[in-house]
């Protein structure tokens, strides 16, 4: 059974920074593509990272691009969001992905909230 299940969310101010984990399980994580996506109320999901089986190429929207940095760790099964200079519009619910794309499974996910 796949598992993923995310954590290190929470309540930081504008301009602060954040690291989300993503704990996967039940497939061959170290041959998978991986993602985050978040979903903030009333807004569709986005994605706003990817990263490579190999961790060599990944993948940013626009909107985060200089700001968030997707890393894994194919040992320990382990897939991180760092989020930096984090804005007001970043607050969402944090999923990571079992692919490169964001469109297939997902876990439970984190909540992420900036407010000053």
């Amino acid at each position: 059974e796949v598992q993923l299940w995310e954590s290190g969310g929470g309540l930081v101010e504008p301009g602060g920074s954040l690291t989300l984990s993503c704990s996967a399980s039940g497939f061959a994580f170290s041959t998978t593509h991986m993602s985050w996506v978040r979903q903030a109320p009333g807004k569709e999901v986005e994605r706003v990272a990817a990263i490579s089986y190999d961790g060599l190429r990944t993948w940013y929207p626009d909107s985060v691009k200089g700001r968030f940095t997707i890393s894994r760790d194919n040992f320990k099964n382990m897939v991180y969001l760092r989020l930096d200079s984090l804005k007001t519009e970043d607050t969402a619910v944090y999923h990571c992905g079992k692919d490169w794309s964001g469109v297939g499974i997902l876990g439970q996910g984190t909540q992420v909230t900036v407010s000053p």
